[in-house]
Formats: C-alpha cells, sequence, structure tokens
C-alpha cells in the first residue's frame, strides 16, 4: 500500500483539529458524519466543475528531510490537556450530552487553549489582509506560507480571494525538559488518597 506524501505537517494537523471540533460543536449534520466516520475535508462544499488539464509541474530537487523528534508535540499536548482538558474532551462519547453541556465544556477547553497558547506562543497572522480581500500573488510567493485552492491552472501572477489569513509562531516559549523527563506521559494517572 502507498502512502501520500504530501501529509500536513503537525500545526496543519492542530489547525484543522479544532476547525473540526468548532464545526462539530456548531453543526450537528457535520458532526453526525464525524460519528459515522462519513467527513471529507472540513472545508464548505464546492459545486464541482471541469478541472483543465494542469500545468507541468517542475521537478524541484528533493529537499533532504529533517527528522522530527515528537518531544516538543508530546509537550504541548501535555499542555493542551493540563490548561484544556482537551485529551479527556476528545476522549468523550459526547452523543449522550446536550448541547448546552457540550457548549459548557467547550468553553472550558477554548479558554484552556487560549491561555496555552498566549502563555507560550507568539501567533500573526501570516498575511496582513482581511478575509475577503482580494490579493495578488507575484511570482516567487512563498508556497509554504500560502496555499493555492480552486482553480489552479498556468503560473503566477495568481489574483483571488483571501479566504483565511494564516497562522504563524514567531515565538515558541515551550518549558525546558529535565533530561530523565518521559514525554509521552502528557497527564499522568491520579490517585486521590
Amino acid at each position: 500500500m502507498s502512502h501520500p506524501t504530501n501529509l500536513p505537517g503537525f500545526w496543519s494537523r492542530l489547525s484543522l483539529a479544532f476547525g473540526a471540533f468548532f464545526k462539530t460543536l456548531g453543526d450537528a449534520e457535520f458532526a453526525a458524519r464525524v460519528r459515522d466516520d462519513q467527513v471529507g475535508p472540513i472545508a464548505a462544499p464546492v459545486a464541482p466543475t471541469p478541472a483543465p488539464a494542469p500545468a507541468p509541474a517542475p521537478t524541484p530537487a528533493a529537499a533532504p528531510l529533517r527528522v522530527n523528534t515528537p518531544e516538543s508535540a508530546l509537550q504541548l499536548l501535555g499542555l493542551l490537556q493540563r490548561e484544556a482538558r482537551l485529551i479527556d474532551f476528545a476522549n468523550e462519547d459526547i452523543a449522550a450530552y446536550a448541547d448546552a453541556d457540550i457548549g459548557a465544556a467547550a468553553r472550558v477547553v477554548h479558554e484552556g487553549c487560549a491561555r496555552v497558547l498566549r502563555e507560550h506562543f507568539t501567533i500573526e497572522p501570516v498575511r496582513a489582509e482581511n478575509e475577503g480581500a482580494r490579493v495578488t500573488l507575484q511570482e516567487g510567493f512563498d508556497a509554504a506560507s500560502v496555499r493555492l485552492t480552486g482553480n489552479v491552472v498556468g503560473k503566477a501572477p495568481f489574483s483571488g480571494t483571501l479566504n483565511h489569513r494564516g497562522w504563524r509562531a514567531s515565538d515558541v516559549r515551550l518549558p525546558q525538559l529535565a533530561d530523565k523527563h518521559d514525554a509521552s506521559i502528557v497527564a499522568p494517572a491520579e490517585v486521590e488518597l
């Protein structure tokens, strides 16, 4: 079985998770599709249009891949659990709860996640324009910071509508870990005596 080579990175997955989380809270039909594992991409449905033949993509030289270590991701997950009970919330079967109860729980998760972001990251928009603004991307634009969607054919300059400003972490302030710290324990078990 072949594996996709264009898998989203950690920050993209985190953004998708938050988007799916809030869309699930606000859209009962979407929540039912999530429950039944019938969800595709989270983006709003778009009417199908015939796709023109794509322009041949240049074959860039393969960049060497870095080896990611999971410690920072696990540390962030631990902070989100400690401050927002994110893992508890995500593992809870919320189908039996009333919308008001889910909303109250979501408020706690939201406040805790926002606190973690404020304390440990400086997050800035990638683009300065307001969402909905018309933008033109000149040749040589940073494809890592701007993702083209829709009918992408030809080459730059590209003109389109800014659907999302994007986010960039300009500073990360995760606590240092002790040498023997087991980062895989994102939340210790609790025993009350």
